[in-house]
């Protein structure tokens, strides 16, 4: 319980903008539902304070998304399978995009 209450209340940035392919992208971090009743060991993978069920909004030009969070292991990941969406480098964000091949996009900040 512990660890929850210190993910909730430590600081972390809730959204962020971009410049991508010349178009403003924001990023807010939504938080999912997760249930941790029963749980000895407290929450597995909270990389970077995000959780199992959290997702981003990406705004970027006309296109509205909604991401939900990998459990990938290292930086926090999310994905729908066409798009994806990863900050390891606040200066040069991961913004990919499948179709028939990977499409990366060129982000900067703001």
């Amino acid at each position: 319980m512990l660890l929850v209450c210190w993910l909730l209340v430590s600081p972390q940035p809730s959204w962020a903008d971009w410049m991508c392919d010349g178009d403003r992208l924001s990023v807010e971090i939504t938080r999912g539902a997760v249930d941790v009743t029963g749980l000895a060991d407290g929450i597995p993978n909270s990389a970077a304070g995000t959780l199992p069920g959290d997702g981003v909004l990406v705004r970027w030009g006309d296109l509205v998304l909604q991401l939900p969070r990998t459990n990938n292991a290292g930086a926090p990941s999310y994905t729908d399978g066409r798009w994806w969406w990863r900050v390891v480098d606040a200066s040069e964000p991961e913004f990919f995009e499948r179709r028939g091949t990977v499409i990366h996009h060129q982000c900067e900040p703001v």
